[in-house]
């Protein structure tokens, strides 16, 4: 299954690193969050990615041109550096489609720009690029087939504390309560079938348009997960998933975990 993702916004929250490189290419550890995105869907089987470029794509391009294998992998090194023999390989069975979708884009006009490239696909991935969690996508996958709808996303609760705020007409608070425990954001992992594009028209924001769209027609459901999940959003979510890498405690490598 072809997989989707979003890769070409300016991450203006992180700004400290976007001015140079594009969001999805900031490091957690020693591999940028799309690197880990991707291994994410392959580790599951799905290694047909099409890549939505835009703010800084060239840095995207010139990464995975000049991939280095050894950088992610365990080797051995012999004949002073001449041979160096691989003890795993990670982009060798990938497919990796970098298209230009514009650099003002949003999501939705990005989708729309890479239809050509899904032709065919009765259903396929797409992903923000910027969250990383160890959901169980064959679960998940098994929940979108039985639902059988047009468009289903993974919902999770809100890592951070958020308040929800009302307000007079004069603009005077009246009142400011934390969220409700059954409160839950939409943390962009979907599952999308060819249809979707039914439900698009030039210019819509996918979540917004298309999804009130789905909504009326009963076409979209959402899969509620509590297991882990965070977006590097800011530069507090960037800092505490370093944190995190350094101490060892990395449950989105489900690659690593799997294997033990």
């Amino acid at each position: 299954m072809k997989v989707v993702l979003f890769c070409g916004g300016l991450g203006l929250r992180l700004r400290d690193y976007s001015q140079t490189i594009p969001k999805p290419m900031i490091r957690i550890g020693t591999m940028p969050l799309l690197w880990q995105v991707m291994k994410y869907y392959a580790h599951y089987g799905h290694k047909d990615f099409i890549l939505c470029l835009g703010y800084r794509g060239e840095a995207i391009k010139e990464y995975f041109l000049d991939y280095n294998e050894a950088i992610a992998n365990d080797f051995v090194l012999s004949k002073g550096g001449a041979e160096v023999r691989l003890a795993n390989e990670d982009i060798g069975d990938w497919t990796i489609s970098c298209i230009d979708t514009g650099m003002n884009s949003s999501i939705g006009q990005r989708l729309m720009a890479v239809r050509e490239h899904l032709a065919g696909e009765e259903m396929f991935l797409a992903n923000y690029s910027d969250g990383l969690t160890d959901l169980p996508l064959d679960q998940y996958m098994d929940f979108v087939h039985e639902k059988d709808r047009v468009a289903s996303f993974v919902s999770v609760r809100p890592t951070a504390s958020f308040h929800m705020v009302e307000s007079g007409k004069d603009g005077l608070v009246t009142s400011i309560q934390p969220a409700a425990e059954t409160s839950r954001i939409n943390c962009g992992y979907f599952a999308l079938k060819q249809e979707i594009f039914d439900y698009m028209e030039p210019g819509d924001e996918l979540v917004v348009e298309p999804f009130h769209r789905l909504l009326e027609k009963k076409q979209l459901v959402t899969y509620e997960y509590d297991g882990f999940w965070e977006c590097a959003d800011t530069f507090k979510d960037k800092m505490q998933l370093d944190n995190m890498h350094e101490r060892g405690n990395t449950p989105w490598m489900v690659w690593k975990k799997d294997k033990r």
